[in-house]
């Protein structure tokens, strides 16, 4: 299998992610309002005009993440990117999700790493396929051997995208960036690793204005990092997410249909299938 076959150990890593104190995990609400909350009922209660940004993909993930952020009282400001990615047909459903939640400010930044490639999103690279989806097997973060990252990685994409979002933020004068990474059910990407969202969150409070002078304090949410899958999609269900909105395919038809048989299909319908639910969106040859 390649790249495909890295041991997957879910018990040790989640202790381990326990254990680096990941925020705002599944349905707990952690406000991080600064001084500014009030109690009501004995809950902190966010600000009315408390805007965070949503890095908004169109896809199982981030939507649920957009839909705990709202749950938690945060005013979102979805950002989307069109950064030359085969699966274009995300970004027609971030505004179809949007639409459902809003009203909300989002904007799609153009972007074009194709000039770079490198990746089988953004060039002329197949991407792979499981013949066999149910013997599939993911990167777990706690391997014992450094886990072959798949070539649907796209170089940076995470650090670009969150840059993106911490010039946003300091624009709005606010404090919050939500990214649905996950280091659980995933294909072993760096740049969705708790590690990572910590070395980063520490960089943004030293790489602006509003940071050195101290009136912004920036904090980055990534309330589905120690998440299942099937643990993500019955959050986004109790939160009143509909699925049918999202699409997740790397390697849809010219229709838009999804493939089924790619990294991220087949971690979604197995996400659904242990949520004991049926996942909503239409497949190849289904």
């Amino acid at each position: 299998m390649g790249s495909f076959t890295t041991t997957f150990k879910r018990k040790k890593n989640q202790d381990r992610l326990r254990q680096r104190h990941v925020s705002n995990i599944a349905l707990t609400i952690t406000f991080h309002a600064r001084g500014h909350a009030v109690k009501k009922n004995g809950r902190p209660e966010m600000p009315a005009d408390k805007k965070a940004i949503i890095l908004l993909s169109g896809g199982l993930d981030s939507t649920t993440v957009l839909a705990i952020a709202k749950e938690q009282g945060y005013q979102p400001h979805a950002l989307s990117f069109r950064y030359g990615q085969r699966h274009t047909v995300e970004l027609d459903a971030a505004r179809r999700v949007v639409a459902a939640f809003g009203p909300m400010p989002h904007i799609v930044a153009d972007i074009d790493l194709r000039i770079f490639g490198g990746s089988a999103l953004t060039a002329d690279i197949d991407v792979p396929r499981h013949a066999d989806t149910s013997s599939a097997v993911f990167a777990g973060a706690d391997s014992e051997h450094n886990p072959a990252i798949p070539v649907t990685y796209v170089p940076a994409r995470n650090t670009v995208f969150l840059s993106f979002a911490l010039a946003w933020a300091e624009v709005l004068q606010a404090e919050d960036i939500f990214i649905g990474v996950n280091a659980l059910d995933y294909s072993g990407y760096p740049d969705c690793r708790p590690e990572y969202i910590d070395s980063y969150q520490h960089l943004a409070n030293l790489a602006t204005k509003a940071g050195v002078e101290g009136s912004q304090r920036l904090k980055i949410h990534a309330p589905l990092m120690e998440m299942t899958k099937a643990r993500i999609i019955s959050t986004g269900i109790e939160l009143g997410v509909d699925y049918a909105l999202t699409h997740s395919c790397y390697d849809p038809d010219s229709s838009g249909i999804s493939c089924g048989q790619c990294d991220s299909c087949v971690l979604r319908l197995r996400g659904f299938s242990d949520a004991g639910t049926t996942d909503p969106v239409k497949y190849q040859d289904t």
